[in-house]
């Protein structure tokens, strides 16, 4: 028992248990001051009666659901163990309190025995409905409590599980854009092939080998993508250049991974490639007050002016992907924009929360 009350006794629970005590002497003046108008005695000696009762069976109570509760998150025994317990503190609390307040008044000790049936009956009524009333509010209080806790569980895993879903849909959308390349570059230049090949296979041991975490930090996912561009540069050669920066207070941050390549390979397919001498890359993170910014720019054709792919993709599928993604983990409080540059190119730009 005092095993299962230490393990149910966290912080929140201190906090709950302060809060139903003062409840109680709250409910207990109020029966007092009912009592007192009803002409059943002085105020002051029908509150040492009333606050009595109430808080030996609020302790009784609130401490043997503690230890009583098989599990540390509902904190109320099931069945015949609850009512049982709600029973003896009812009983604890009438009996201990009288004869506190018999003591306090100078009364014989349990005076109510001698109390005529109707005055007796009443005291018992008293006590006992106000007793239930009092434990029913904490327990649907408690329940209530209890199922907000289920539901953001179960919405939490439901997110998690979009979030793989999501990342598993867009690891072989990146690596049949590679392979699509790849293939060719066998035929127009082997050797190059043969580089990009091995590229390719340090690229996949890394990615695949590694956490299949939800979140990593920032600075894995930009050293993600600069193995994605080194395995791009193989391919274009001169063509693709870019700059990755990453200010070194934001390298710890947590972000889902692949966040930032499928927009890497937006700008490399429908920016840079149509352009024969090709462009740069330049991915930025910055601070914003709370926000985190990230910025994804190229100098290629930019949007209007590329030509439809003759492949996959003619929807923006890695984009529409993390648009879903920036939706289901940060809400309303994450966007996403694709603007032309002045100067020629897009800027993708994904805004979201830093975590606290």
């Amino acid at each position: 028992m005092i095993v299962t009350l230490r393990r149910n006794m966290t912080r929140e629970n201190g906090v709950d248990l302060l809060r139903h005590a003062l409840t109680t002497a709250l409910f207990s003046s109020l029966i007092a001051t009912a009592l007192a108008i009803s002409g059943r005695g002085a105020w002051g000696a029908q509150f040492v009666y009333s606050l009595s009762i109430g808080m030996i069976s609020w302790l009784v109570i609130d401490v043997g659901r503690l230890m009583l509760s098989p599990d540390p998150r509902k904190l109320w025994p099931n069945g015949i163990k609850g009512v049982l317990l709600v029973l003896v503190g009812i009983t604890a609390g009438f009996l201990g309190g009288n004869a506190i307040g018999d003591a306090w008044t100078g009364a014989p000790l349990l005076e109510f025995w001698t109390f005529a049936p109707h005055k007796f009956a009443s005291t018992l009524v008293i006590t006992g409905v106000a007793g239930i009333a009092i434990c029913y509010f904490y327990y649907s209080r408690g329940k209530s409590k209890y199922l907000e806790g289920e539901i953001a569980l179960a919405q939490r895993d439901a997110a998690d599980a979009r979030l793989k879903l999501l990342e598993t849909q867009l690891e072989p959308h990146m690596l049949f854009n590679t392979l699509a390349n790849l293939r060719v570059l066998i035929t127009t230049d082997p050797q190059r092939a043969v580089a990009m090949l091995d590229r390719l296979n340090s690229y996949l041991r890394v990615t695949l080998g590694g956490s299949r975490a939800l979140a990593h930090p920032l600075a894995a996912e930009f050293d993600r993508l600069g193995d994605y561009l080194e395995l791009m540069s193989v391919r274009m050669g001169d063509r693709l250049r870019y700059t990755l920066d990453l200010p070194e207070n934001l390298r710890d941050v947590l972000v889902p991974p692949l966040m930032l390549q499928p927009l890497v390979e937006n700008s490399i397919r429908h920016g840079l490639e149509p352009q024969v001498e090709g462009g740069e890359i330049t991915v930025r993170a910055r601070r914003d007050g709370g926000l985190l910014v990230i910025e994804v720019s190229d100098t290629g054709v930019g949007i209007g002016n590329a030509p439809a792919p003759a492949e996959a993709d003619p929807g923006g599928f890695g984009v529409a992907q993390v648009r879903e993604r920036l939706t289901t983990v940060y809400g309303a409080q994450s966007s996403m924009t694709m603007s032309p540059l002045a100067t020629g190119g897009t800027c993708a730009k994904i805004t979201f929360p830093l975590p606290t």
